[in-house]
């Protein structure tokens, strides 16, 4: 996992930098943007999927704030590349669903960790 999240940081770096310097020079259009993003979003994700394999190891526990956080990442990517001119609108109303009910159940976590 660490060589994946490596290989994807440098991806990120590479990309970052053959487009700053393409012609017309120092200027990434939207679109090569939305692409950087998407890939830095998922350099995030792998680490904190790393995150959550190291404290697995260590404790012998699942972490379900943790899943909740990289399930929200992940959707938060999808959200970024998505083009919402070509994707049929139900799709973004189930996107949208799935955002509040991650996001509630993150919130109900944390209200029951911190009652206790």
């Amino acid at each position: 996992m660490a060589v994946i999240v490596i290989s994807a940081t440098l991806e990120v770096g590479y990309t970052n930098v053959t487009e700053i310097f393409a012609p017309p020079g120092f200027f990434i259009g939207v679109q090569d943007m939305f692409d950087l993003f998407g890939l830095f979003l998922m350099v995030l994700i792998g680490l904190e999927l790393m995150t959550i394999i190291r404290m697995y190891v260590k404790d012998q526990t699942i972490h379900a704030e943790l899943m909740l956080l990289v399930a929200i990442t992940a959707i938060t990517r999808k959200i970024v590349i998505i083009d919402a001119k070509a994707i049929d609108p139900m799709i973004l109303f189930a996107i949208g669903f799935v955002i509040l009910a991650l996001t509630a159940g993150f919130y109900m976590m944390r209200k029951a960790g911190s009652s206790q």
